[in-house]
């Protein structure tokens, strides 16, 4: 074929081309977040035509970039200002960067110098097990620490269950750690929780006071034998109810294991969601417990520090139907 007539082949391909890429081309959407929050939360928000399954894949498939960097993570914090840009395409793992951040999985309530307090969800361990040592909230924070300053440490300073959310705090020196604890019943003045619970309360508040002792299978039991376990007392107060559940404000003096979970079941009112305890219903697909408030005073400064994370929203919801 002579030379000229390959030219002109290629110059009317070129023609298809464009004129095919003008016509159906359209500007990859882009969204600047207004609020921080998580970015499958935030996609949900925008792509409203697709099933969270379906999100999540885009996400996988390397087609979601914030501030130009591609994100595959589903919890990764979208800080306000950011750029999300969700591609009509796939980025190759060869020309985009994957999003390299300081910020931190989980929602930060505080920080400075001695302490990094978290909003901790529910399904998340606050510390490793012998099953799971990655997805954890102690992980997440050393990796956000040392984004920053790769010799940076954390230490934790109390837990919370698995399934129960809220605040969740870690200090930044051991030094601290170790007096925070050695004097922990004495310096924390307030630990709040909210407990979504079957039933509705005879009683509206009290007080459940009793000696728990945990068993071979890691279950926690009640006694009121002093000889039988830890004193362990709760506070508690129903805020609101309707015919099914009540939302109970409650109060610890001390902090055993699973103590708020027990004691409502002492009370026939077991935490909805609680299959270790009691077969209650699931209506929230989570344990019905939050812890809302933390409040102690600083060992060092003497400073009264106060933390809280607001309600879960699904906790009001089954409140108001």
């Amino acid at each position: 074929m002579p030379r000229n007539d390959n030219r002109k082949k290629l110059d009317s391909l070129n023609k298809m081309e464009n004129k095919g890429f003008n016509k159906n081309h359209r500007k990859d959407p882009e969204y600047v977040v207004s609020k921080p929050m998580g970015l499958l939360d935030f996609l949900l928000l925008k792509i409203t035509n697709q099933s969270r399954n379906n999100v999540k894949k885009i996400l996988g498939s390397r087609c979601v970039l914030v501030d130009g960097a591609v994100v595959t993570q589903f919890d990764f914090q979208l800080a306000k200002g950011d750029v999300v840009t969700i591609s009509s395409v796939p980025m190759s793992k060869g020309k985009n960067p994957v999003k390299v951040t300081e910020r931190c999985k989980l929602d930060i309530v505080h920080e400075d110098d001695d302490f990094i307090v978290v909003n901790k969800p529910s399904g998340l361990l606050s510390v490793a097990t012998d099953k799971e040592k990655e997805k954890t909230a102690y992980r997440y924070l050393m990796d956000y620490v040392r984004a920053k300053n790769p010799r940076a440490r954390i230490f934790v300073v109390h837990r919370l269950d698995k399934d129960t959310s809220g605040i969740f705090m870690v200090c930044k020196n051991e030094d601290l750690k170790n007096l925070m604890q050695d004097k922990w019943n004495s310096i924390v003045s307030k630990r709040g929780y909210y407990a979504v619970c079957e039933g509705k309360f005879k009683e509206k508040s009290g007080t459940v006071k009793s000696y728990l002792k945990e068993t071979s299978t890691n279950i926690m039991y009640s006694s009121q034998n002093p000889h039988q376990g830890q004193l362990a007392i709760t506070h508690y107060k129903v805020i609101k109810e309707n015919l099914k559940y009540s939302l109970v404000d409650v109060n610890i003096d001390s902090g055993r294991k699973n103590q708020i979970r027990v004691h409502m079941g002492d009370l026939g009112h077991n935490i909805v969601g609680d299959n270790k305890y009691g077969n209650p219903s699931d209506p929230l697909n989570r344990l019905g417990l939050h812890a809302y408030e933390l409040e102690f005073t600083h060992p060092i400064t003497k400073q009264v520090m106060n933390f809280k994370a607001k309600i879960p929203s699904e906790f009001n919801g089954l409140l108001n139907k």
